[in-house]
């Protein structure tokens, strides 16, 4: 995989973060990351982050951005023509976070495929908590910004991903991971990056059965 150009679907998250690392391991070469946003474009999709907090952190990485405004319903239609857009532009492959949701692995496999790009998921069948584990000792730092509040208390956003947040997730019987959509983060610190991206953790907000924190640029 040496000096394959990649673009990294990138959530602004834990597990796209632990992805775009892993492929910088293996020595292929990032030229774009993609981020999927709302319909009206105020906040990314599922992790529910601002525009200038993703950006802050792609300038971090020193890689383009590129952002796609979808509903649920359009969401395909936009995700091929980013991928289009980036074959376009020479790019190879896509990198994904995911990494034990084989229908997630087959969706994004085969629309991939409709822009001649070749999924890469580093993460694949790896034991979810070693994966974590390897984001802490790696020197990640992850704060949760979006709970599921029908599969984990409210009260767990906001939090520090830690060691002992494991701990205590799991005391509970809650997947540490959030693979099942428990919960989501933001990456703020790491080796991919070259200085921290400064955050403020503002109030929280419930929509429906979920949780959101405010997330800024401090």
């Amino acid at each position: 995989m040496k000096d394959i150009p990649f673009v990294c679907s990138w959530s602004g998250g834990k597990d796209s973060a632990m992805a775009y690392y892993r492929a910088m391991k293996m020595g292929m070469k990032p030229k774009r990351l993609l981020t999927m946003f709302e319909e009206e474009g105020d906040i990314s999709k599922s992790h529910a982050l601002p525009l200038e907090v993703v950006a802050a952190q792609a300038e971090r990485l020193g890689v383009p951005l590129s952002i796609k405004e979808a509903s649920w319903n359009s969401y395909e239609g936009q995700f091929i023509e980013a991928m289009d857009e980036c074959h376009a532009q020479g790019i190879t492959h896509g990198v994904f976070g995911d990494i034990d949701l084989v229908g997630h692995l087959d969706w994004v496999q085969n629309t991939c495929a409709k822009s001649d790009i070749a999924a890469v998921h580093p993460l694949w069948k790896e034991p979810r908590r070693k994966i974590i584990l390897e984001l802490l000792d790696a020197g990640f730092e992850a704060w949760i910004v979006v709970v599921n509040t029908t599969m984990m208390p409210a009260e767990f956003v906001g939090r520090k991903f830690s060691k002992e947040l494991i701990v205590e997730l799991e005391n509970l019987g809650i997947d540490a991971c959030g693979e099942n959509g428990e919960f989501h983060t933001v990456v703020v610190d790491g080796p991919i990056f070259s200085k921290r991206v400064p955050i403020k953790i503002g109030q929280a907000i419930v929509k429906g059965d979920y949780v959101f924190t405010q997330v800024k640029l401090d």
